[in-house]
């Protein structure tokens, strides 16, 4: 069985992934342009994503890799850094490009822990104002102690409260929940033990 990660690829290539993330994050920092290296990638994700013919250029086998190098050098030499641009011209000769997507993921995951900022995946039961998210924003800085970066959705079924999701933890004070923990109490009270049925008797 394949492992997945978090985005769908396979563990592997997760690890592969996040091994070229890291060389690109020391060479954007060496060059004091993290930020830049960033805007750069997600340009050429957002190429990948938006033109398949683009993606089926530089993923056929059936094509050069010295083709693939100059059209990419034609196309990004005047857009990205040079140095970024030689990062990539070596994910193309590994054959890694099909990665870049989750490079690009693995990227911004280093840079959000270099500035101490996390990524709040928030579940509220209605909308809120740009006021609301602010004061949320700072709510969740201040108790996290990191900056926060939150993802609000809105789900009514979870009735008021909200719950939180930030890497693999999940925090969940919703009114449902807390309804759905005061019943089952409630049922333990009014159901005492010697007052269930024996195992023979179901």
């Amino acid at each position: 069985m394949v492992r997945r990660g978090a985005e769908g690829a396979d563990v592997r290539e997760t690890t592969i992934a996040r091994s070229y993330a890291e060389t690109l994050f020391e060479l954007g920092e060496r060059q004091h342009a993290p930020e830049a290296f960033a805007a750069a990638l997600h340009e050429v994700v957002a190429l990948l994503e938006h033109e398949p013919r683009v993606r089926l250029f530089l993923e056929s086998p059936r094509i050069e890799r010295a083709d693939k190098k100059a059209a990419l050098e034609r196309a990004l030499a005047t857009r990205v850094p040079p140095l970024f641009l030689n990062f990539l011209l070596v994910v193309l000769d590994k054959g890694r490009q099909r990665l870049l997507p989750e490079i690009a993921v693995e990227y911004d995951q280093l840079r959000d822990d270099a500035l101490g900022r996390v990524h709040v995946q928030v579940t509220l039961a209605r909308e809120v104002d740009e006021r609301g998210e602010e004061d949320l924003r700072a709510d969740l800085t201040r108790i996290l102690g990191r900056t926060v970066i939150p993802h609000v959705r809105v789900n009514p079924r979870i009735l008021g409260g909200f719950i939180l999701r930030y890497g693999d933890r999940v925090v969940d004070a919703s009114v449902r929940r807390r309804l759905a923990a005061m019943r089952r109490r409630l049922l333990e009270a009014a159901l005492p033990a010697a007052a269930l049925p024996a195992a023979g008797e179901l």
